[in-house]
């Protein structure tokens, strides 16, 4: 029943992102329909993220029966709410980090620069991730929710990361002041997939911006929007953008 009412959740707050986007745009002129929409919603939104689902929880199956890790219950006990606290602050730090590999390794890059390809930052963009780097980071992310916490932690935690992925990509004109400073959002995120020279390899964060403040990463001008947005010239449909990845050497540099 959690696991419905999650998904509820996700589709009513992608339906009030998309309200906003055309209530209060950042950049006005940005489309709905932009290029790459039903790509992006249907092979990667939802085939992509079915079809990774099942491998990932079939990697977690094989590894809960031949191990005992899932009789280790001293996590499990605890409060829900402080498992998912726990997990979201431990995780995010994570990604912080494992993202700035991303941008500084030739070859983990190859796994990442689809997610910059798109030239229209909005609350779909976010879904176009390479299966390679949702393979690892949403393996890395609940294999230990999975033997050491509460099921409902992987339930209430990807609805979370789903929302939040959503919400720091869309196009809406947030001015959120000082809480950027700690909680992540699309006025610093935006900037993160913008093409502009001066931002490149920053604002690595994805729910706690206090990761890039820490460590020098942040990157937030006042008063200038992004000249522009994505990485170029790159395939269009969503089995070229996986084979790119794949190619003899590399025909283009790293972005931020």
């Amino acid at each position: 029943m959690m696991a419905v009412w999650t998904t509820v959740v996700i589709v009513a707050c992608a339906v009030f992102l998309v309200v906003l986007e055309r209530m209060r745009p950042y950049d006005s002129g940005q489309r709905l329909l932009r290029s790459g929409f039903l790509n992006d919603l249907l092979m990667y939104g939802i085939v992509q993220s079915y079809v990774m689902g099942v491998v990932i929880f079939a990697i977690i199956g094989f590894v809960d029966q031949h191990t005992s890790f899932e009789r280790i219950r001293a996590i499990r006990e605890l409060p829900l709410w402080l498992q998912l606290g726990a997990s979201l602050v431990v995780h995010d730090f994570y990604i912080y980090w494992f993202h700035r590999w991303q941008h500084a390794s030739p070859m983990l890059w190859r796994t990442h620069e689809a997610h910059h390809s798109t030239q229209d930052v909005d609350w779909l963009s976010g879904s176009r991730s390479h299966s390679v780097e949702i393979l690892i980071n949403q393996t890395v992310e609940f294999l230990p929710i999975l033997l050491f916490a509460s099921a409902e932690v992987a339930v209430l935690k990807g609805c979370i990361d789903a929302v939040w992925g959503m919400y720091i990509h869309a196009n809406i004109d947030v001015r959120s002041g000082a809480l950027q400073y700690v909680i992540n959002g699309p006025e610093m995120h935006r900037w993160h997939h913008a093409s502009d020279d001066a931002a490149h390899n920053k604002n690595f964060s994805t729910k706690l911006a206090i990761w890039d403040w820490l460590f020098g990463t942040a990157y937030r001008p006042a008063n200038v929007k992004p000249s522009g947005y994505g990485i170029g010239p790159y395939p269009t449909s969503y089995i070229g953008q996986h084979l790119y990845a794949f190619r003899r050497s590399s025909s283009q540099g790293q972005e931020s």
